[in-house]
Protein backbone atom coordinates (compact mmCIF):
# COMPACT_ATOMS: atom_id res chain seq x y z
CA UNK A 1 0.00 0.00 0.00
CA UNK A 2 1.39 3.42 -0.89
CA UNK A 3 1.93 6.21 1.49
CA UNK A 4 -0.66 9.25 1.64
CA UNK A 5 1.03 12.22 -0.08
CA UNK A 6 1.74 15.25 1.89
CA UNK A 7 -0.58 18.51 1.23
CA UNK A 8 1.00 20.99 -1.42
CA UNK A 9 1.89 24.18 0.04
CA UNK A 10 1.04 27.35 -1.94
CA UNK A 11 2.62 29.75 -0.24
CA UNK A 12 6.21 27.96 0.33
CA UNK A 13 5.95 27.52 -3.95
CA UNK A 14 5.26 30.81 -4.38
CA UNK A 15 7.99 31.84 -2.16
CA UNK A 16 10.58 29.70 -4.30
CA UNK A 17 9.25 31.68 -7.56
CA UNK A 18 9.72 35.07 -5.53
CA UNK A 19 12.45 36.24 -8.90
CA UNK A 20 10.22 34.08 -11.40
CA UNK A 21 7.06 34.79 -13.50
CA UNK A 22 5.50 31.71 -12.23
CA UNK A 23 2.58 32.09 -10.38
CA UNK A 24 1.13 29.09 -8.29
CA UNK A 25 -2.55 28.67 -6.94
CA UNK A 26 -3.49 25.20 -5.62
CA UNK A 27 -7.27 24.34 -5.27
CA UNK A 28 -8.27 20.81 -2.95
CA UNK A 29 -10.36 19.61 -6.00
CA UNK A 30 -11.61 20.12 -9.56
CA UNK A 31 -12.82 18.67 -12.70
CA UNK A 32 -9.73 19.45 -14.89
CA UNK A 33 -7.44 21.67 -14.42
CA UNK A 34 -6.78 22.15 -18.26
CA UNK A 35 -10.60 22.94 -18.24
CA UNK A 36 -10.79 25.72 -15.49
CA UNK A 37 -7.29 27.17 -16.84
CA UNK A 38 -8.71 27.47 -20.37
CA UNK A 39 -11.68 29.48 -18.76
CA UNK A 40 -9.49 31.59 -16.72
CA UNK A 41 -7.59 32.69 -19.60
CA UNK A 42 -10.45 33.35 -21.93
CA UNK A 43 -11.88 35.24 -19.27
CA UNK A 44 -9.03 37.26 -19.43
CA UNK A 45 -7.64 36.85 -15.93
CA UNK A 46 -4.58 35.08 -16.58
CA UNK A 47 -1.17 35.86 -18.18
CA UNK A 48 1.90 33.98 -19.01
CA UNK A 49 3.00 31.97 -16.06
CA UNK A 50 -0.65 31.54 -14.81
CA UNK A 51 0.17 27.78 -12.63
CA UNK A 52 -3.24 25.81 -11.85
CA UNK A 53 -2.80 22.89 -9.46
CA UNK A 54 -4.62 20.37 -7.63
CA UNK A 55 -4.78 17.54 -5.42
CA UNK A 56 -7.72 15.59 -7.09
CA UNK A 57 -9.74 16.18 -10.58
CA UNK A 58 -12.12 13.62 -11.10
CA UNK A 59 -12.77 14.68 -14.55
CA UNK A 60 -8.55 14.99 -15.70
CA UNK A 61 -7.92 15.36 -19.78
CA UNK A 62 -5.24 13.25 -21.29
CA UNK A 63 -4.53 13.88 -25.19
CA UNK A 64 -7.29 12.70 -27.97
CA UNK A 65 -9.75 13.33 -24.73
CA UNK A 66 -8.90 10.40 -23.29
CA UNK A 67 -9.73 10.45 -19.37
CA UNK A 68 -7.42 10.84 -16.41
CA UNK A 69 -8.04 10.64 -13.22
CA UNK A 70 -6.34 9.34 -9.61
CA UNK A 71 -6.21 9.44 -6.26
CA UNK A 72 -6.05 12.47 -3.81
CA UNK A 73 -1.81 13.68 -3.22
CA UNK A 74 -1.16 10.36 -5.30
CA UNK A 75 0.02 12.49 -7.85
CA UNK A 76 1.47 16.08 -9.65
CA UNK A 77 -1.67 17.03 -11.68
CA UNK A 78 -0.96 20.83 -13.20
CA UNK A 79 -1.69 23.17 -15.68
CA UNK A 80 0.08 26.31 -16.98
CA UNK A 81 -0.50 29.52 -19.24
CA UNK A 82 2.33 29.92 -21.75
CA UNK A 83 2.35 33.01 -24.45
CA UNK A 84 4.95 33.24 -26.97
CA UNK A 85 5.87 35.42 -30.09
CA UNK A 86 7.12 32.61 -31.93
CA UNK A 87 5.77 31.27 -34.96
CA UNK A 88 2.39 29.34 -34.15
CA UNK A 89 3.74 26.59 -36.50
CA UNK A 90 6.24 25.54 -34.17
CA UNK A 91 3.79 25.46 -30.89
CA UNK A 92 3.98 21.69 -31.67
CA UNK A 93 7.64 21.82 -29.86
CA UNK A 94 5.83 23.27 -26.16
CA UNK A 95 5.11 18.96 -24.50
CA UNK A 96 8.55 18.21 -25.84
CA UNK A 97 9.45 20.70 -23.65
CA UNK A 98 7.62 19.76 -21.49
CA UNK A 99 8.35 16.39 -21.23
CA UNK A 100 12.21 17.33 -20.77
CA UNK A 101 11.47 19.41 -17.77
CA UNK A 102 10.02 16.51 -16.36
CA UNK A 103 12.54 14.23 -17.25
CA UNK A 104 15.13 17.12 -15.67
CA UNK A 105 13.34 17.50 -12.56
CA UNK A 106 13.36 14.02 -11.67
CA UNK A 107 17.36 13.95 -12.00
CA UNK A 108 17.95 17.09 -9.99
CA UNK A 109 16.09 15.41 -7.34
CA UNK A 110 16.71 11.76 -7.67
CA UNK A 111 20.24 12.00 -9.22
CA UNK A 112 22.27 8.87 -10.52
CA UNK A 113 19.19 6.60 -9.23
CA UNK A 114 16.99 7.72 -11.89
CA UNK A 115 20.36 8.24 -14.54
CA UNK A 116 19.35 5.98 -17.38
CA UNK A 117 16.48 5.06 -16.50
CA UNK A 118 13.96 8.14 -18.03
CA UNK A 119 13.29 8.34 -21.59
CA UNK A 120 10.80 10.46 -23.98
CA UNK A 121 7.92 8.84 -26.40
CA UNK A 122 7.13 11.33 -28.68
CA UNK A 123 5.05 13.60 -28.24
CA UNK A 124 4.17 12.89 -24.90
CA UNK A 125 4.80 10.56 -22.36
CA UNK A 126 7.58 10.48 -19.40
CA UNK A 127 9.16 6.81 -19.45
CA UNK A 128 10.47 5.52 -16.82
CA UNK A 129 12.15 2.17 -17.03
CA UNK A 130 9.95 2.25 -20.17
CA UNK A 131 6.53 2.40 -18.09
CA UNK A 132 4.86 5.88 -18.54
CA UNK A 133 5.01 7.88 -15.45
CA UNK A 134 3.41 11.03 -16.86
CA UNK A 135 1.78 12.52 -19.66
CA UNK A 136 1.20 15.72 -21.18
CA UNK A 137 -1.35 17.70 -22.86
CA UNK A 138 -0.64 21.41 -24.72
CA UNK A 139 -3.11 23.17 -26.36
CA UNK A 140 -3.46 26.69 -27.81
CA UNK A 141 -5.75 29.65 -26.43
CA UNK A 142 -6.38 32.82 -26.41
CA UNK A 143 -3.02 34.00 -28.31
CA UNK A 144 -0.81 31.29 -25.98
CA UNK A 145 -0.72 27.62 -25.03
CA UNK A 146 -1.82 25.84 -22.00
CA UNK A 147 -0.13 22.89 -20.65
CA UNK A 148 -0.80 19.89 -18.63
CA UNK A 149 1.48 17.53 -16.95
CA UNK A 150 0.31 14.64 -15.27
CA UNK A 151 3.00 12.67 -13.01
CA UNK A 152 2.09 9.59 -11.22
CA UNK A 153 3.81 10.19 -7.65
CA UNK A 154 2.35 7.56 -4.90
CA UNK A 155 -0.05 6.27 -7.20
CA UNK A 156 -0.40 2.59 -6.32
CA UNK A 157 -0.50 0.25 -9.18
CA UNK A 158 -4.71 -1.13 -9.11
CA UNK A 159 -4.79 2.79 -9.90
CA UNK A 160 -2.92 3.05 -12.61
CA UNK A 161 -5.34 2.27 -15.03
CA UNK A 162 -3.08 -0.04 -17.88
CA UNK A 163 -0.55 -1.80 -17.57
CA UNK A 164 2.63 0.09 -19.17
CA UNK A 165 1.74 2.69 -16.56
CA UNK A 166 4.06 3.15 -13.14
CA UNK A 167 4.79 5.68 -10.63
CA UNK A 168 7.64 7.05 -8.47
CA UNK A 169 6.71 4.99 -5.74
CA UNK A 170 6.16 1.88 -7.74
CA UNK A 171 9.53 1.91 -8.91
CA UNK A 172 11.48 2.91 -5.23
CA UNK A 173 11.33 6.03 -5.37
CA UNK A 174 10.08 7.43 -1.90
CA UNK A 175 8.42 10.55 -2.61
CA UNK A 176 5.70 12.24 -0.66
CA UNK A 177 5.92 15.63 -0.94
CA UNK A 178 5.43 17.09 -4.33
CA UNK A 179 5.95 20.65 -3.68
CA UNK A 180 9.68 20.50 -4.60
CA UNK A 181 8.60 18.51 -7.67
CA UNK A 182 6.88 21.05 -9.27
CA UNK A 183 8.88 23.27 -8.71
CA UNK A 184 11.94 22.15 -10.33
CA UNK A 185 9.51 21.32 -13.42
CA UNK A 186 8.47 24.79 -13.78
CA UNK A 187 11.81 25.97 -13.61
CA UNK A 188 13.08 23.53 -16.14
CA UNK A 189 10.54 24.68 -18.41
CA UNK A 190 11.33 28.30 -17.62
CA UNK A 191 14.73 27.08 -19.26
CA UNK A 192 13.88 25.05 -22.08
CA UNK A 193 11.11 28.01 -22.86
CA UNK A 194 13.96 30.37 -23.07
CA UNK A 195 16.41 28.09 -25.70
CA UNK A 196 13.39 27.47 -27.82
CA UNK A 197 12.44 31.16 -28.06
CA UNK A 198 15.92 31.88 -29.38
CA UNK A 199 16.33 29.14 -31.23
CA UNK A 200 19.20 27.52 -29.30
CA UNK A 201 20.08 24.29 -32.11
CA UNK A 202 21.16 22.41 -28.10
CA UNK A 203 17.64 22.24 -27.55
CA UNK A 204 17.24 19.38 -30.36
CA UNK A 205 20.43 17.47 -29.01
CA UNK A 206 19.05 17.60 -25.86
CA UNK A 207 15.96 16.09 -26.66
CA UNK A 208 17.24 14.07 -29.06
CA UNK A 209 19.43 12.18 -25.94
CA UNK A 210 16.46 11.32 -24.23
CA UNK A 211 14.08 10.19 -26.79
CA UNK A 212 13.02 6.62 -26.73
CA UNK A 213 11.43 6.74 -30.37
CA UNK A 214 14.09 8.76 -32.50
CA UNK A 215 16.14 5.59 -34.50
CA UNK A 216 13.36 3.11 -33.51
CA UNK A 217 10.50 0.99 -35.72
CA UNK A 218 7.66 2.20 -34.64
CA UNK A 219 3.58 2.05 -34.79
CA UNK A 220 1.36 5.26 -35.81
CA UNK A 221 -1.86 5.14 -35.56
CA UNK A 222 -3.88 8.26 -36.02
CA UNK A 223 -7.49 9.60 -34.16
CA UNK A 224 -9.21 8.49 -37.58
CA UNK A 225 -7.94 4.92 -36.81
CA UNK A 226 -5.40 4.75 -39.73
CA UNK A 227 -2.11 3.08 -38.86
CA UNK A 228 1.21 2.76 -40.33
CA UNK A 229 5.32 1.56 -39.60
CA UNK A 230 8.26 3.41 -40.25
CA UNK A 231 11.34 4.28 -38.90
CA UNK A 232 11.34 7.57 -36.75
CA UNK A 233 14.52 9.19 -37.05
CA UNK A 234 14.13 12.89 -36.10
CA UNK A 235 12.33 15.84 -34.99
CA UNK A 236 11.81 19.14 -37.25
CA UNK A 237 11.08 22.77 -36.57
CA UNK A 238 7.17 22.18 -35.93
CA UNK A 239 7.91 19.38 -33.19
CA UNK A 240 6.54 16.95 -35.80
CA UNK A 241 8.14 13.32 -36.20
CA UNK A 242 10.24 12.28 -39.23
CA UNK A 243 9.98 8.88 -40.53
CA UNK A 244 12.74 8.09 -42.43
CA UNK A 245 10.63 8.05 -45.70
CA UNK A 246 10.21 11.86 -45.14
CA UNK A 247 7.14 11.64 -44.08
CA UNK A 248 5.82 14.26 -41.05
CA UNK A 249 3.65 13.09 -37.95
CA UNK A 250 1.85 15.95 -36.01
CA UNK A 251 -1.06 14.04 -34.17
CA UNK A 252 -1.06 10.23 -33.34
CA UNK A 253 -0.12 7.34 -30.44
CA UNK A 254 3.24 5.78 -30.98
CA UNK A 255 4.06 2.37 -29.90
CA UNK A 256 7.20 1.19 -30.08
CA UNK A 257 7.89 -2.41 -32.51
CA UNK A 258 10.23 -4.89 -30.84
CA UNK A 259 13.37 -4.94 -32.56
CA UNK A 260 14.34 -7.69 -34.89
Amino acid sequence: MSPLGLPLNEDEINNAFSKSYWRVHVVEETGSTQTDLSNIVRAGNADHGHVLVTEYQSAGRGRLDRKFEAPPRSSLLFSFFVSTKSDAVEWGWLPLLAGQSVIRAMSEIFGQKVEGRLSLKWPNDVLLNGKKVSGILSERVEGGAIIGIGLNVITPRDELGFDNATSLWIEGFQLTARDQLLIEILNSFADFFTKWEKKDPALLEEYLSVSSTIGKRVRIETPDGFWFEESAVGIDTSGALVMVDGTLVTVGDVVHLRQI
